[in-house]
């Protein structure tokens, strides 16, 4: 367990064993791991997901479309009430079956959320009533600005790829020997 649990290296934890008195080679806890490594690690991923409380309070859903080998696609993104990015799912189309894809994804790994705030696209609506979920939805005007605050990051970057001139103001760039204020 210590292993999965920590960053550790097969000898580091053979170190740790014999500090307890469990005398044990490396090539013991190699095969620990090879043997029961599936099972600590599901056991850990279980524990981390009851132990996410705070991400079931809000999550806030918002979707932007990207371009993939010139093709478009679309980006859905659930972020709980502390801006972190819960979920990414990529696909080709913006409507209910990509939504409810979406939704059962990011459920099935973080839970359930108390409240889901999303834009006005009705593909949301649609989703979380066949889910049953239809009354945590809320919607307004600048409620899922942490949603489309996530997505700021990936802008930036997909400006940079195409070389645009505007990214020049997220950079700190030398301004006669010293850094320019932001």
């Amino acid at each position: 367990m210590l292993y999965f649990r920590f960053p550790l290296s097969l000898r580091n934890v053979e170190d740790i064993l014999h500090e307890r008195g469990i005398d044990v080679s490396h090539e013991a806890v190699r095969y620990w791991w090879h043997r029961f490594g599936r099972m600590f690690a599901a056991e850990i991923r279980k524990r981390r997901i009851v132990g996410m409380k705070s991400s079931r309070w809000r999550w806030h859903l918002d979707e932007i479309f990207v371009k993939i080998n010139g093709e478009r696609h679309y980006l859905w993104r659930a972020v709980d009430h502390e801006g972190e990015v819960l979920e990414s799912y990529v696909t080709k189309t913006r409507d209910k079956k990509a939504a409810l894809k979406f939704l059962k994804k990011a459920m099935r790994k973080h839970g359930r959320p108390e409240v889901i705030v999303t834009d006005l696209l009705r593909s949301y609506g649609a989703a979380l009533k066949e889910i049953g979920a239809a009354d945590r939805q809320d919607t307004g005007r600048w409620l899922n600005n942490r949603a489309e605050n996530s997505h700021l990051p990936f802008r930036r970057r997909e400006r940079a790829i195409r070389g645009d001139e505007s990214v020049a103001y997220n950079s700190p760039v030398d301004c006669n020997g010293a850094m320019c204020p932001l």
